[in-house]
């Protein structure tokens, strides 16, 4: 039910973008790197502060679990090195260009479904872990969603439309949570490689694209700033181990 719950509010962050349409490109930007960088934070967080603790508990730092952070990190990396989905939060434009809309759609899909499965992983754990893990990837789930409205409107879809495919998408989700939550009944310790798994993944999102963009802000104020949003990410999962 705790899965479930979660995974049908993350999906329901697929309209966050409609509400950002009146807002100017170069306030969303400063808006969007403050939310990228506290998403970075969220992730790096729940991954060295809840989900590689908890994978180790039981029988250590095993090679099992290197394994798994290591497979983590390769999927995403395959994921965007060939089907060409990148985990971009910034609008497209011409300066800034993005995948066409069937690409961003179906690779958005994978990243979705993944999320779905990692957040009933966490949940078939603990009720701690994965309330920790839902909300890294709702913190990063937000300027993730916004870009990807951004990449359909400029693909030339209507909102409307927009809306509605960007949703479809996120609904992948679903079917990953309920696909862990089959196995996760059937194939003992399937949320035990999950974890390891979702702390790599969660790492190369972190360190692989969202700390690069938060590099092309070359301003001290914004910077700092950046660097305030980092460590708030960190300390709100910190703070969840004392809830």
């Amino acid at each position: 039910m705790y899965s479930l719950i979660s995974v049908i509010f993350v999906s329901l962050l697929s309209f966050v973008g409609v509400l950002f349409i009146a807002i100017k490109e170069e306030k969303l930007k400063k808006i969007l790197l403050f939310l990228v960088s506290f998403a970075a934070g969220g992730l790096l967080g729940d991954s060295f502060i809840h989900l590689l603790p908890e994978a180790v508990e039981e029988d250590g730092f095993s090679l099992s679990v290197s394994l798994a952070v290591l497979v983590g990190l390769l999927l995403f990396f395959v994921l965007e090195k060939f089907i060409c989905w990148r985990h971009c939060h910034i609008p497209t434009s011409k300066s800034h260009p993005h995948p066409v809309v069937f690409m961003n759609l179906i690779g958005d899909g994978f990243h979705n479904f993944i999320d779905g499965a990692v957040i009933s992983a966490s949940f078939l754990t603990t009720i701690p872990l994965g309330i920790a893990t839902t909300l890294a990837v709702v913190l990063h789930e937000i300027p993730q969603e916004i870009g990807d409205f951004g990449v359909l409107l400029h693909g030339g879809l209507s909102k409307n439309k927009a809306l509605i495919f960007n949703f479809a998408s996120a609904l992948a989700a679903v079917g990953g949570a309920i696909l862990v939550l089959i196995l996760g009944e059937r194939i003992v310790g399937v949320s035990q490689l999950l974890i390891p798994f979702t702390a790599g993944g969660f790492i190369y999102i972190a360190g692989s694209d969202l700390i690069p963009e938060l590099h092309k802000e070359t301003n001290l104020a914004k910077s700092l700033i950046q660097m305030v949003g980092l460590i708030l990410g960190i300390g709100i999962m910190l703070i969840l181990l004392f809830i």
